[in-house]
C-alpha cells in the first residue's frame, strides 16, 4: 500500500477519538441500535488504514465509556457481543499488519468470556511496534486518574515514596497510558463539542476536532481532512507565536 500522507505538515503522533453518532446513524434508518455500531466497524477500519499511512503512532478509540452501562440492557448485551466477536475476527488481521492491540479501562465489570479473549488478542500483538492500536473499554478519565493516585498512595504506604514527592510526571506515567506519548489530537464525530470523560488529564494540550458527521459515516477522506486540519494547528503549549516560530527556525 503507497503511503499517503495527510498532508505536507506535521502528523501526530497519537490520535485519540470518540466515536460518536452510531445510534442515531441507526435511527436516521430505522435500524435497531446495534446496526449503527455494526456500520461502525468498517469506519474504524479506515481509521485505523489512514493513521497507519499517515505516519501516525498510536490511535485511541473510546469504544464503551463507564457511562455505557447506562444503557438499555439488551443494547449492552449486543455491544458485548459485537465486540467480543470483533476481537477475535480483527485480532488476527492486526497481528498480520504488525499492529499492536492494547485495551485500557476496567475490565472486572465484562464477561469472563470477553475478558480472556482482550487478554488473548493482546498477547497475540504484544511483539508489534509498527502502530499501536488502543480499545478504550468500560474506560472513564475520572476512573484512570484515581486509579494512578491509588497507585501512588499504595507506595506513600509502604514507605517506598513520600507525598510531596508526587509530581505530574509521575501521576502521568501511572495512568494507564503512562507508557504512551500523548494524545496530540482528539477528534470526536457526531456532532457533540465535549470530551465525556475520556482521558482527561492526557487532552490538557490536544487539539480538538469535531465533525457533525455520524461515526459510520466517518471513512477515509474524512479522516484524511482531520489530519490536514491538525497540521494548519500551531501548538504553542503557552508560548507566544514568536516563540513558537523562533524555535521552529533553529
Amino acid at each position: 500500500m503507497k503511503k499517503q500522507d495527510a498532508s505536507p505538515g506535521i502528523v501526530p503522533r497519537h490520535v485519540a477519538i470518540i466515536m460518536d453518532g452510531n445510534n442515531r446513524w441507526a435511527k436516521k434508518r430505522l435500524l435497531p441500535g446495534v446496526a449503527g455500531h455494526k456500520a461502525g466497524v468498517s469506519a474504524v477500519r479506515a481509521a485505523i488504514e489512514v493513521c497507519v499511512e499517515s505516519g501516525v503512532e498510536v490511535l485511541t478509540l473510546f469504544a464503551f465509556s463507564s457511562e455505557n452501562w447506562q444503557r438499555p440492557a439488551d443494547e449492552v448485551s449486543a455491544l458485548m457481543e459485537l465486540f467480543l466477536s470483533a476481537l477475535r475476527r480483527e485480532a488476527k488481521k492486526l497481528n498480520e499488519n504488525d499492529i499492536r492491540l492494547r485495551i485500557i479501562g476496567d475490565r472486572s465489570r465484562f464477561h469472563p468470556e470477553l475478558q480472556a479473549a482482550m487478554r488473548e488478542a493482546e498477547e497475540l500483538t504484544a511483539g508489534h511496534r509498527r502502530f499501536v492500536l488502543q480499545i478504550a473499554a468500560n474506560y472513564g478519565g475520572q476512573w484512570d486518574i484515581v486509579q494512578a493516585v491509588q497507585q501512588l498512595a499504595t507506595q506513600v504506604q509502604a514507605g517506598e515514596l513520600r507525598a510531596e514527592e508526587i509530581t505530574a510526571p509521575m501521576l502521568q506515567s501511572a495512568l494507564t497510558t503512562g507508557d504512551l506519548p500523548l494524545p496530540d489530537l482528539c477528534i470526536r464525530t457526531g456532532g457533540e463539542h465535549r470530551i465525556s470523560n475520556f482521558l482527561l488529564w492526557q487532552l490538557a494540550y490536544s487539539e480538538l476536532y469535531f465533525s457533525d458527521l455520524y461515526w459510520p459515516d466517518f471513512k477515509h477522506e474524512a479522516m484524511r481532512k482531520a489530519l490536514a486540519n491538525f497540521a494548519t494547528r500551531q501548538r504553542r503549549f503557552g508560548k507566544t507565536c514568536e516563540q513558537v516560530a523562533a524555535e521552529s527556525h533553529r
